[in-house]
């Protein structure tokens, strides 16, 4: 089997039985703010596209190329597709001429043409990407590979069911605003940063641990950005906070905790494994001495790109629109519709709009509670973002259903709150259609009703055994301090004596504590 990188979560997958490409991105995403690094974009795509299958793992801008997608993959590839529970991702793809489809069952094996074997586990909670993410498998002659880019299964015992993995594909580095946006002080997003950064890494020393393989491949990240306004998220400053570390820093940080098995691809790089365990792997350019460039590689990409990124802000103002009337008429039915998010949200949002002038805000709310989309009326928010009017113009324009995998991922706004985090409010604004809405409000209805019967001991209490966010195996994940406990696979805390979410509102945990020995 042989592995060609192709950037970010993007690989070329050739085997006897056929080829796969995963997830082909090479243009800017999210308001031009992503851009792969390494560059990609010099790849022959015109020869990586001629393949006998596709897999997109789901509809994140960094996975799904709408643009690359449709100019260099061959239409004639067989589409491997996530039993997910809306159709988008097929109907993307179909618009973009694609015609055959392996329709998958949800971690079912899969037998193709000459043996080449595949599955598919689809993540389908309504904060699992938008509205879903997915992880492949691939085996062919005894070679077993796992792409699970940035999904985030409970566990990987499925995977590990079926043979003996020889190359993991995981995600590390950030894919978040988070804390970047947010007005705090400096001194306070740095340390919220190196939580956030330590999380990771220690999220994916537990995904490596859980499947053992032979290799392990850091993908899925970081991205850069190459706007001036943005430039200062890239890892090139020394800062301990930054989230989207590369992957030298991954290898160092790695081996800290004994990892010896981290292979880098490079754009262009390629693997050739073995069932024995054995690899070969070839680089277009030294490794070390590629991310010892580092900074230089973005500042000649900055000036490459700057056209690039000139040209889609020239395409964000739509002055005609009135954006209010449009907000309410497309957002104000959807309030009509929700329940739980509504309840969850609990309070008005605000949205402050600055104009072209780069000065003069307009104000306008969500209120969830009143069901409606009004000008702001003073009053007090739980939650805040600022960004420019254009670029809600543009969103209404296009007719967006998802303001997650768009605006805040561009990381083009500012954001306050007051309190905790609240999944709810992003949870919704990737929810902006009906089939979306309905499917998010089933899927809580049933998360609410679900009776969690089973139960575990950790340290002096008693819990359920599944974690109320995302509901994980907490005899894996749970870690007690005292009176609180911390899910460690999205890092949720929650106290104890009463069951409440410290992290967020709602998810409430049921616990008691033991009674002591006699």
């Amino acid at each position: 089997m042989r592995v060609t990188g192709t950037g970010h979560a993007s690989m070329r997958i050739d085997t006897a039985a056929g080829s796969i490409l995963t997830d082909p991105w090479v243009n800017p995403a999210f308001f031009a703010s992503w851009f792969p690094f390494p560059d990609n974009s010099q790849l022959d795509w015109e020869s990586l596209g001629k393949v006998d299958y596709l897999y997109v793992s789901h509809l994140h801008r960094d996975h799904f190329d709408a643009e690359n997608l449709k100019r260099f993959v061959s239409k004639k590839a067989a589409v491997l597709l996530p039993e997910y529970p809306t159709s988008e991702l097929e109907d993307e793809l179909r618009e973009l001429g694609f015609r055959s489809f392996i329709k998958t069952k949800n971690e079912e094996v899969v037998e193709l043409d000459g043996g080449l074997k595949i599955m598919i586990q689809a993540l389908i909670s309504p904060t699992d990407g938008p509205i879903g993410d997915s992880s492949l498998w691939v085996e062919y002659d005894g070679v077993r590979l796992l792409n699970q880019n940035d999904a985030r299964p409970s566990d990987l015992s499925r995977f590990a069911e079926l043979g003996h993995v020889h190359a993991h594909m995981l995600q590390f580095s950030g894919a978040i605003w988070y804390p970047m946006v947010y007005e705090l002080p400096e001194a306070a997003k740095r340390a919220f940063g190196k939580q956030k950064r330590e999380r990771q890494f220690d999220r994916t020393w537990r995904y490596i641990d859980d499947l053992k393989a032979d290799h392990v491949f850091p993908i899925a990240g970081p991205p850069c950005f190459l706007d001036d306004s943005l430039y200062q998220f890239n890892d090139i400053f020394g800062d301990e906070g930054a989230i989207f570390p590369d992957q030298s820093v991954f290898l160092t940080e790695y081996a800290k905790v004994g990892g010896t098995n981290g292979v880098v691809l490079l754009p262009g790089s390629e693997s050739v494994l073995n069932a024995e365990g054995g690899i070969e792997t070839t680089h277009p350019v030294p490794v070390d001495e590629f991310f010892a460039n580092k900074a230089a590689h973005l500042e000649e990409m900055r000036e490459r790109k700057r056209p690039i990124i000139e040209a889609e802000k020239a395409s964000w103002r739509h002055p005609e629109i009135d954006v209010l009337a449009e907000m309410k008429r497309r957002i104000e039915p959807l309030l009509e519709e929700s329940i739980y998010m509504a309840k969850g949200v609990g309070g008005p949002v605000r949205f402050d709009l600055v104009g072209y002038d780069g000065e003069s805000v307009e104000s306008i709310v969500v209120d969830f509670p009143g069901k409606q989309v009004r000008p702001y009326a003073d009053e007090k928010v739980r939650y805040r973002f600022k960004t420019e009017r254009a670029l809600i113009e543009h969103l209404l324009f296009t007719g967006e259903v998802d303001w997650v995998n768009s605006l805040f991922l561009s990381c083009r706004f500012s954001a306050a709150r007051i309190g905790q985090y609240n999944e709810f409010v992003y949870a919704f604004f990737k929810c902006l259609s009906t089939e979306r809405l309905q499917y998010a409000e089933g899927w809580y209805d049933e998360h609410e009703r679900a009776v969690e019967a089973e139960s575990i001991e950790l340290g002096d209490w008693e819990v359920q055994r599944r974690c109320p966010h995302l509901k994980a195996d907490l005899s894996r994940f749970g870690i007690v301090d005292g009176d609180q406990l911390t899910c460690q696979l999205h890092g949720w805390r929650f106290d104890l004596p009463s069951g409440r979410c410290l992290t967020s509102v709602g998810h409430k945990i049921r616990a008691d504590r033991k009674a002591p020995a006699s």
